[in-house]
This record gives structure tokens, sequence and C-alpha cells, in this order.
């Protein structure tokens, strides 16, 4: 699983997932539930996971649409 999205707006997660699933890519929200638990002020971000297969595609839709990608370290595609 590759990370491609950090953030402590909930509405950009709930966006970038409706926008993954448009275009078929399964994703994941990781840390939904600390985000909660720390009481909403958001210092803890939520993270966005999709397959390893799907992570450059996923990227190029959510860059696309205005969104800040969690880029690759160099060499990891």
């Amino acid at each position: 699983m590759k990370e491609i999205l950090r953030s402590t707006n909930p509405t950009d997660i709930a966006f970038a997932q409706a926008l993954l699933s448009g275009e078929g890519i399964e994703c994941f929200s990781f840390d939904v539930h600390m985000s909660v638990l720390e009481g909403s002020i958001g210092i803890l971000p939520q993270r966005l996971m999709v397959a390893d297969r799907d992570a450059f595609v996923a990227r190029s839709v959510l860059r696309d649409n205005g969104l800040s990608v969690v880029e690759p370290p160099r060499g990891d595609g």
C-alpha cells in the first residue's frame, strides 16, 4: 500500500475518496479513529492509502483536481 494523501481536513479526504472511487480505484483511510480521539482539533492527520499498482494514477487524479499529494521517495515509483 502507498500513502497518497495526508490531511487534517476531513473534506479533502472525502473529496479524494469520491474522485478515486469515480476512477475505479479502491482506497483506504488510515488514522480516522486517532483523529477523532484527539478531540477533532486537527492535529493528527488522516492518511489515504491505495494499492501499489494504483498509486501513480491515483496521485495524478488528485493532483489534477487541486489536491496536494504525498510524493513517493525518490526511486520508489
